[in-house]
């Protein structure tokens, strides 16, 4: 039997991520695995943020910008939904 060693990186949640707002239209979009992931937004801030594997397998993001506004919610599959410190959903997909 051939045995091949697991990625790490395969077991961390993240990957490319792209996300919207849905009122304004405003997008998000990065990459990173587990405890960094950087994202940059149309306007051109950064966000920073780490993703974490929960026991149903689905994954909690948070974000936060350098002005210290945050961005927090979970994905299920390739699919994340996110909200702001305002209220504001944002909604997208990870590859």
């Amino acid at each position: 039997m051939i045995y091949a060693k697991a990625s790490k990186r395969s077991r961390l949640p993240g990957g490319f991520l792209h996300v919207q707002e849905e009122q304004s239209k405003l997008r998000i979009y990065g990459y990173g695995f587990g405890e960094h992931i950087k994202l940059k937004d149309d306007s051109g801030k950064i966000w920073r943020g780490s993703a974490t594997r929960q026991q149903d397998n689905s994954v909690e993001y948070r974000f936060r910008d350098e002005h210290g506004k945050s961005l927090t919610g979970v994905s299920h599959d390739k699919m994340i939904t996110l909200r702001d410190d305002e209220g504001k959903i944002w909604k997208g997909f990870i590859d």
